[in-house]
Order: C-alpha cells, then sequence, then structure tokens
C-alpha cells in the first residue's frame, strides 16, 4: 500500500516578530503567527491596517518599493524567505498571487496561462497544452473556454478574467497562493464562484487571503486574523473569532461599530 500523505503542517507559514517599514512610516508591528498547510487564512482589518502589506511581504513583492526594510523573519515551510540563498523569482513560483483588480495579460486565454512557462524557457507544445488544461479546469474555468482557448483573454467576462488569472497563478503548481481581495470588483453571482473556488482550491494549496467581507471570511476561511493599526489583535479559528471573539477591538469590527 502507498504511504498516506503527510497531515497538513500547522506552521507552514510562520510570520515571527514581524515588523516592516516603509521610509520612516512603520506599517507592521511584532506580528506573530503560525499559518496551517492547505488552509484558508483570512486576513481581516479596516484600510490601513496592514492586511495587504503583511500578505505582500510574504512573496517579497514589498521588495520592489525603495526605503522599505524589515525586522524579524517570515518561514515558508521551515525556510527563511530573507535568506540570502533565497532567488526571489523562484520564491514567487512557490508563491502564487492573484489581485483584486483582474489583470489578464493582452494575450489569448491560451498565452495567459503558460506566460510563465514561456519565460522560463519551457515551450514543448504537449507540456504546455497539458498545464493549459490542468489549469483551467483547477480554476473551474475550462469547459467555460477550451473551444475558445486562442481568443484574447479580455472577451471574457469579469469573472472568467479573474479566474483566468487564478489558473495564471497555479500554472507552475505553487505552494502557496495569496490572494488580495479577489472578488472586490466582481458582481455576487462571480464572487459566489471565486469563494466555491478558494474552498476548492484550499485542498491543494495553502491560501492566505485579504478581504473586507465579513460574510466572505467566515465562508471561505479556517482561520482569521484581525489587524489594526499594524497590530494582530486576534487570531484564531474562523467561528471563534466571528462568535466568541477575545477582544474588544475585534468584536467592534466584526459588528460594524468601525470599519
Amino acid at each position: 500500500m502507498p504511504d498516506s500523505a503527510p497531515a497538513p503542517r500547522p506552521d507552514f507559514i510562520r510570520v515571527e516578530n514581524f515588523s516592516f517599514h516603509y521610509g520612516g512610516s512603520q506599517a507592521l508591528f511584532n506580528i506573530d503567527m503560525a499559518i496551517p498547510e492547505r488552509r484558508v487564512t483570512a486576513l481581516i482589518g479596516p484600510s490601513g491596517c496592514g492586511k495587504s502589506t503583511l500578505l505582500r511581504n510574504m512573496n517579497r513583492m514589498n521588495d520592489l518599493i525603495d526605503g522599505v526594510r524589515h525586522e524579524g523573519d517570515i518561514r515558508l515551510n521551515g525556510a527563511s524567505l530573507y535568506d540570502p540563498s533565497v532567488e526571489v523569482i523562484s520564491l514567487r513560483k512557490r508563491v502564487g498571487m492573484v489581485f483584486q483588480k483582474y489583470n489578464p495579460f493582452a494575450k489569448s486565454i491560451y498565452e495567459n496561462v503558460v506566460f510563465s512557462l514561456r519565460v522560463a524557457g519551457r515551450s514543448r507544445k504537449k507540456e504546455l497544452d497539458e498545464t493549459v488544461e490542468r489549469s483551467l479546469k483547477a480554476a473551474a474555468l475550462w469547459d467555460e473556454v477550451k473551444d475558445r482557448l486562442h481568443e484574447s483573454a479580455f472577451g471574457l467576462s469579469g469573472g472568467q478574467q479573474q479566474r483566468l488569472c487564478i489558473a495564471r497563478a497555479i500554472a507552475n503548481q505553487p505552494e502557496i497562493l495569496l490572494m488580495d481581495e479577489p472578488c472586490a470588483a466582481l458582481d455576487p453571482l462571480a464572487t459566489l464562484k471565486i469563494e466555491q473556488l478558494i474552498t476548492k482550491l484550499s485542498e491543494t494549496y495553502t491560501i492566505v487571503i485579504v478581504t473586507h467581507n465579513m460574510e466572505q471570511a467566515t465562508r471561505c476561511s479556517h482561520r482569521t486574523a484581525f489587524l489594526y493599526m499594524g497590530r494582530l489583535i486576534e487570531y484564531g479559528e474562523t467561528v471563534q473569532i466571528f462568535e466568541k471573539p477575545s477582544h474588544p477591538e475585534t468584536e467592534a469590527y466584526i459588528t460594524g461599530r468601525f470599519s
């Protein structure tokens, strides 16, 4: 009999006493949290609280901004992503990213999905074809677009374009998928499809999602972190956070007393 799959790590992503600065402005203060493998973790909190800053540090996207610095560490599967031996391009292959506004390239559906493979010099048609089918099926889009793969991605609806961006993000089979308010620009029906997709994808990927939508956090996530003014106020199982929050700030936020 084959060995069973290893149990998911409870600290697949480990944020250790992490602080972050944009020049002279501090955005994050001593964040410490363990994010479990193959689960959905939601980051909630008011605008400007540091959610997206924390998310973007998980694949070092903030490195692209001048004058930033950090203290502490973030570890992926036990290894520091700030280790000098870490190649950032390789890191971003392991940690996919989906943004708030769907942003397909001005290419065909097919070429959007295989873009990262072509950049890496992988051009065997069989591999590209298999990647397109696998990724679009995983993004619940294959049946809708399989007969028009070589048409422009801009011919898709907004919800379809966002699912295409998800397919593009998972084409390299990353370990982690970061989502920064992936439904903010979508209508309720498209949002529902993305939420159902997130639940399905969490069987394979470790997902961290930033959301302002409290109902979305309760529907999609296994664990929820509430950030306020750059500090982690509360973190735990989503049911506990929303039904029995431990901190008055958390209760005030989730009940809409401030936003």
